[in-house]
């Protein structure tokens, strides 16, 4: 791909991509106002700001933690599509990385940021296409969707998709891999409320595998 125009292209992604990110963020800050100011029921900002002390300070070290990790796979036009339509680790991440593994793209590459763009956007169109078809159809298939029998297999949709796909990389490198596995399935057990902190517990992992990485690295040379 022509060098110049990758970089022509990067630049105008940068400038939607913020200007859409500053356009979401106004409308998502200020919908419970203007629903608010209509309904004549306006959100109490020091309960919003006790509320946001409570669990916000976690969720922004979380969320810098995923802008960091995710950002690189995803590329410009990815990451901004990512971040602002959500769902990242259940959805934009699983499809970009096996969109990715099918073309043979590498991450940094100006093919992987095309294909992660495609990827994501395209899920998100099946992801808004679902979401009305689900709206659609929530009453007839509520019957359903509250079927004792199938409650396990709604439990466990992310974690079985994230199985699958994780073997792939696991098999390919179980040296590095085997550690942080067994470290943190062994934390989660010990702790199980860490589980609701996922994305706050990469930075450990991903801090005991790039050491083990480094090592043989450093091992290799030698």
């Amino acid at each position: 791909m022509n060098n110049n125009y990758f970089e022509s292209y990067n630049k105008r992604t940068h400038v939607i991509g913020r200007i859409s990110s500053a356009i979401v963020l106004v409308m998502l800050v200020g919908a419970p106002f203007l629903i608010g100011k209509v309904l004549g029921a306006m959100p109490d900002i020091g309960a919003a700001g006790k509320a946001f002390l409570s669990v916000g300070l976690v969720w922004t070290v979380s969320s810098v933690v995923e802008f960091l990790v995710y950002t690189p796979m995803l590329g410009a036009g990815g990451g901004y599509l990512a971040f602002i339509t959500g769902n990242l680790i259940n959805m934009k991440i699983p499809c970009a990385v096996n969109a990715r593994d099918i073309v043979g793209a590498k991450t940094g590459t100006p093919e992987n940021e095309i294909v992660s763009t495609l990827s994501i956007a395209t899920s998100s169109l099946v992801t808004i296409i679902v979401l009305a078809l689900g709206v659609a159809l929530l009453v007839p298939l509520q019957p359903v969707l509250q079927s004792p029998t199938l409650q396990p297999a709604f439990e466990n949709v992310v974690p079985a998709l994230f199985g699958a796909m994780a073997y792939k990389y696991f098999r390919g490198n179980m040296k590095i891999a085997a550690a942080p596995l067994i470290v943190m399935s062994i934390l989660f057990i010990l702790v199980p409320s860490l589980t609701g902190s996922t994305s706050f517990m990469i930075i450990p992992a991903g801090a005991l595998a790039i050491g083990i990485a480094y090592k043989f690295y450093k091992k290799a040379g030698a």
